[in-house]
């Protein structure tokens, strides 16, 4: 009796069925250890609730102060862009320099690439001016001529609105023949970019230096934990556990850590926002401002929360690294 020979690719794809099969079964069965690793390391943190909230708040103060410096630090670089964005030159014109002139020179500035716009305050109007506010209409009126010069407000474009670009422009308008003065205040929109560039990297030393410290606060709890689980970890091993079956519930543990720990320095952050708000609106309202504090968007919320895990992962792998190894099966045959 003859056999129809099968072709390769029905053998090939009755083959297959069974390897898939295995295969979803193995990442099933590593999904579910997982979980159930993860699960039961919570409830460990859970039954001793003391101990976890006091880990708990010192991480979240950490991470909270260098997150709440940051939050700052952006509110006043907001603060300095809106007052570098106001930023303008005046030049005063010489005397000599006829209303055409002026007008031919507004032209000729309005043309440039760097300036974004040039306001002319005529001499007479300067005057007018002058005269409503100061309140000296009877001396100035035996002026036998306006002593007050044409006056050109330029605004430079938004690329130039900084310190380096207003003192550039200032330069190049104050060697026009025309221009008698130029006048820009440059001494406190340096002086606050330099504060800011001084914050900032203060901010960020302190951050790196709590990170480290957050790591090793965690290490210290996760050595703790492998001490007093120590017989646990000797009988695995002994059972064939592997390495990473061992580690497994610290590394959970580690991240639990660190997700409790960005929870409460989401709340601090929060509850200091709100609680400091108050009187820096009050403050802002003194200086016609509108200026407040800004919290953490939900981006920024989930960025904290997952730089806190990672934190209490590498915390605890760094732990368990160390102390994981010098824990042998051979302990138990030592002690009998």
């Amino acid at each position: 009796m003859s056999r129809t020979p099968r072709k390769p690719s029905e053998s090939r794809a009755r083959g297959a069925g069974p390897n898939r099969s295995s295969l979803s079964g193995v990442l099933a069965s590593y999904r579910s250890h997982h979980l159930k690793v993860a699960r039961d390391s919570a409830h460990r943190l859970l039954a001793a609730p003391v101990a976890s909230a006091m880990t708990w708040a010192v991480m979240g103060i950490a991470l909270a102060l260098p997150v709440g410096l940051l939050l700052l630090l952006t509110s006043l670089q907001g603060i300095s862009a809106g007052w570098e964005s106001a930023a303008r030159v005046t030049v005063y014109l010489g005397g000599q320099v006829s209303d055409e002139g002026a007008g031919q020179l507004r032209s000729q500035l309005t043309g440039r690439d760097d300036v974004a716009e040039v306001v002319l305050i005529h001499r007479d109007q300067a005057l007018a001016e002058f005269r409503a506010n100061s309140g000296l209409d009877e001396a100035l009126d035996y002026l036998d001529e306006n002593p007050l010069p044409h006056t050109l407000l330029v605004t430079p474009v938004d690329s130039a609105r900084n310190a380096a670009g207003v003192d550039r422009l200032a330069g190049q308008l104050g060697s026009l023949e025309a221009v008698a003065r130029v006048q820009v205040d440059l001494g406190w929109l340096q002086r606050l970019a330099a504060m800011t560039d001084l914050i900032a990297r203060a901010v960020w030393v302190l951050t790196v230096l709590l990170a480290a410290a957050v790591i090793l606060v965690i290490g210290n709890t996760i050595r703790l934990a492998i001490e007093n689980r120590r017989d646990e970890i000797l009988v695995a091993k002994l059972v064939g556990g592997t390495d990473a079956f061992v580690r497994r519930p610290f590394l959970y543990t580690g991240a639990w850590y660190g997700l409790g720990g960005g929870l409460v320095a989401v709340a601090i952050l929060q509850l200091a926002i709100w609680w400091l708000n108050g009187p820096v609106r009050e403050l802002a309202v003194l200086y016609n401002s509108e200026f407040s504090l800004r919290g953490l968007p939900l981006d920024g919320v989930l960025g904290l929360l997952l730089v806190a895990v990672a934190l209490g992962w590498v915390g605890a792998w760094l732990a368990v690294r160390r102390h994981l190894d010098a824990i042998e099966p051979g302990e138990i045959a030592g002690a009998g």
